[in-house]
């Protein structure tokens, strides 16, 4: 072949060189150029989800409470079992007896706690000494006559009682006080959500999900502390005192979930 036709082929294979490369740049960036005008569709697809905002709100309720409970025990101690038992058994069996003619329900007390403990004492030298047996017994009492509840005290400690303390009151059944604390909640929310609306611009939808929860504040009337032995004996009332029950006040938390556009 001549010397000038291999020139020539030679210098057409070099120019088709750079033109492929150029032809497969131009390819690739279609394919880029396609790539991301699907991308752009898709997010902008999935963007399309409903939106939402929740709005959280505290509602009240103020109820008067029907019950009052206190803790009441005997601790008696001695070097003997049957003797130190005796002994507490009889002073509990009188207080039974007594929560009985104040017309204290047999389901409205519970027994608490019923503990024989041995104690000992420690010698300079470090030797355990042996001091007898402490039996405490103890029942929680549920009063739902308030007229009753000093005379509770006052008989209990009359025959012996000396772990008193705990007295405090609270709602038997909270349901009703609850649900004027959740409406109230629902109303607040509601209203909440009505004025975010109107300052952003949203259009509220539907509620779509609702989240509660409730706190029950337990009123507490001051009240003799458990143990004391004789000094509570010494201190017991000669007259019932006067059992001040106060109102209890019941929260909800409510946050309503809505559908917005």
């Amino acid at each position: 072949m001549p010397n000038g036709t291999k020139q020539s082929e030679g210098k057409l294979i070099g120019l088709a060189k750079p033109l492929l490369i150029l032809a497969i740049i131009l390819v690739a960036g279609q394919m880029v150029s396609w790539g991301v005008g699907a991308y752009s569709t898709i997010w902008g697809t999935t963007g399309n989800y409903p939106r939402e905002i929740s709005v959280t709100a505290q509602g009240k309720a103020v109820s008067v409470p029907d019950v009052a409970i206190v803790r009441v025990g005997v601790k008696t101690e001695g070097m003997k079992v049957a003797v130190v038992a005796k002994e507490n058994n009889e002073k509990m069996n009188a207080i039974l007896a007594s929560l009985k003619d104040l017309g204290i329900a047999q389901k409205d007390i519970q027994t608490i706690n019923y503990s024989l403990i041995p104690q000992y004492d420690y010698t300079d030298k470090g030797e355990r000494v042996f001091k007898g047996y402490a039996l405490s017994q103890e029942i929680k009492i549920k009063i739902r006559d308030f007229a009753v509840a000093g005379d509770v005290l006052e008989k209990s400690t009359g025959l012996g009682a000396n772990l008193v303390g705990d007295l405090q009151f609270t709602i038997d059944d909270p349901a009703i006080a609850k649900a004027a604390a959740l409406q109230d909640a629902i109303t607040k929310a509601k209203a909440k959500a009505q004025e975010i609306s109107s300052a952003s611009g949203l259009n509220l939808k539907k509620i779509i999900n609702i989240y509660e929860d409730y706190n029950q504040t337990p009123q507490y009337s001051s009240s003799v502390g458990m143990g004391g032995g004789e000094a509570l004996m010494k201190a017991a009332p000669a007259v019932a005192p006067d059992i001040q029950a106060g109102e209890q006040e019941i929260t909800a938390n409510v946050t309503l979930v809505y559908r917005v556009k």
